[in-house]
């Protein structure tokens, strides 16, 4: 009868474990699956950005500075995303949102562009990822918060060190998206 208890008891022991283990990778694959939400979001806006920058090359001559730093930003946007840098992105995205935001503030001085069709398309799309990648970090971040969490907590954190469940980063603002914005600088 003892023999029953001890291995009863050591079957719901066994039992435990594997659902903490099967919880831990539940929760590393939802950070996968956040994160590659995000990324088909920055590959489509990776993919819009050179028509938008033609589009604005037509009328805006004089603004080659404002496109040259969404340019450049785009680049080291996609740059971070293939090597999954995640504090590399952090930055690059706030550098490409400001580069945006700058360029879209300029449109306002060429009637043409603003009235240009495919402008207003491109434009309205871009803004639309923007808000999308933004609903698809908050939620990549709460997968991160989770998975780091179970994997601190006891007795979670034995298995976890057991079969090197690691930290994952979170994407953090850059310190630029946090300041107030100066709306009628973006119109001087």
């Amino acid at each position: 009868m003892a023999a029953y208890l001890i291995l009863a008891a050591l079957l719901v022991a066994v039992i435990y474990l594997i659902m903490i283990y099967n919880g831990l990778v539940s929760c590393k694959n939802n950070v996968a699956k956040a994160w590659a939400n995000i990324d088909v979001l920055l590959k489509q806006r990776h993919d819009e950005l050179p028509k938008l920058i033609d589009t604005c090359k037509q009328y805006m001559q004089y603004e080659q500075a404002a496109l040259e730093k969404i340019i450049q930003a785009r680049s080291q946007v996609a740059s971070a995303r293939e090597t999954q840098n995640i504090p590399a992105l952090g930055n690059a995205e706030a550098q490409l949102r400001s580069g945006l935001g700058n360029l879209f503030a300029l449109a306002e001085a060429y009637p043409e562009l603003k009235a240009n069709e495919q402008f207003q398309h491109l434009q309205a799309r871009i803004s639309g990822l923007e808000n999308t990648i933004a609903d698809r970090r908050e939620f990549y971040n709460e997968s991160v918060n989770i998975y780091n969490t179970r994997t601190e907590l006891f007795p979670d954190v034995l298995i976890a060190q057991m079969f090197h469940f690691t930290a994952k980063e979170m994407l953090r603002f850059n310190s630029v998206e946090l300041e107030d914005v100066d709306v009628a600088r973006r119109f001087n």
